[in-house]
């Protein structure tokens, strides 16, 4: 069979890893209609989607066989060349399929994906396109999408790309997506750090963190993001929207990527979360990088929160 989504066609749609991202995504994409099928390494995070309408597949084969578009939303280089090069993933597509990649994996493990799929199966089309915004933007559909791959591919996922998000840019050659999404990712690593020291300063200076929070209100010094985790630090809330252990695994990614030198303080911003994974953080939220700091925010309150979490 042959893939032919065109931008006036729902495509069906195979959604590999159905973690707290392709969990959501997944259920965006049934709530708009389209027809969905998934499969995870962990079987318990697709009966909610089941229970939603998606069809579970007891292979990563028979998830993509009839997909016009296959995402995968997998946490690693590592498990993503597993599951679709090294497995049955391309091997079964469809003729003319789209693979849309939105995991956060590298540049360099995205480009070498590229062009493996394409040594392999030059009848399907590769698209890196990772997304910038975590559990509540993905829920809603407001993901930023950072597309990256041929031109001929923007029509055919449009329809999937506008029920995921509230803007898509195409940067150019697969791989521009994932440059894009270590920058964001840094920049999100800074505010994050910045909301943490800054709460932090403010009790050792002895001002009542409601006093911090109604000076950064209405700032132009403080964006939504870094409000909203300086939030859940003050609250001890540490329910994971986008784990610390992930933060963690992009900073590396950029240290990997680009060095030390041209993102210093994204070094030692990684190094300091990195003790604190290996200390008890590991599986909270990002916002557990308050942790450490300060008297108040140096406490194991994040234990209560772990068993609510999702």
């Amino acid at each position: 069979m042959t893939a032919s989504t065109s931008a006036s066609k729902s495509p069906r749609v195979a959604v590999i890893g159905t973690g707290t991202m392709g969990g959501a995504i997944a259920a965006r994409l049934l709530a708009a209609g389209h027809a969905v099928d998934v499969w995870s390494r962990h079987k318990d995070s697709t009966a909610p989607l089941v229970a939603a309408g998606a069809h579970a597949s007891a292979s990563v084969a028979d998830a993509v066989r009839m997909a016009d578009v296959i995402v995968t939303m997998l946490p690693t280089a590592d498990v993503t060349t597993e599951v679709m090069i090294d497995g049955d993933g391309i091997a079964q597509m469809t003729h003319g399929a789209i693979w849309a990649q939105m995991g956060t994996i590298g540049v360099a493990a995205t480009e070498l994906l590229a062009s493996r799929t394409h040594a392999r199966r030059p009848d399907l089309i590769f698209v890196d396109a990772p997304v910038s915004g975590s559990l509540r933007p993905a829920e809603s559909g407001q993901l930023l999408i950072l597309a990256s791959g041929p031109d001929a591919a923007a029509s055919r996922l449009e329809p999937v790309f506008t029920a995921l998000g509230r803007k898509t840019m195409w940067l150019g050659p697969a791989g521009y997506g994932s440059r894009m999404k270590l920058i964001l990712n840094t920049w999100l690593a800074f505010q994050t750090e910045g909301a943490a020291e800054a709460a932090s300063l403010a009790e050792t200076l002895g001002v009542e963190s409601a006093s911090l929070v109604e000076a950064l209100s209405d700032n132009p010094l403080a964006s939504p993001y870094a409000l909203a985790k300086l939030g859940k630090m003050l609250e001890c809330d540490f329910r994971p929207e986008f784990s610390i252990d992930m933060a963690l695994k992009d900073l590396d990614l950029v240290r990997t990527e680009a060095g030390t030198s041209a993102a210093p303080v994204a070094s030692a911003i990684a190094e300091r979360w990195r003790e604190l994974v290996e200390h008890g953080a590991s599986g909270l939220d990002v916002s557990a990088a308050g942790r450490g700091l300060g008297a108040k925010l140096d406490t194991d309150d994040a234990a209560v929160h772990l068993s609510d979490r999702p």
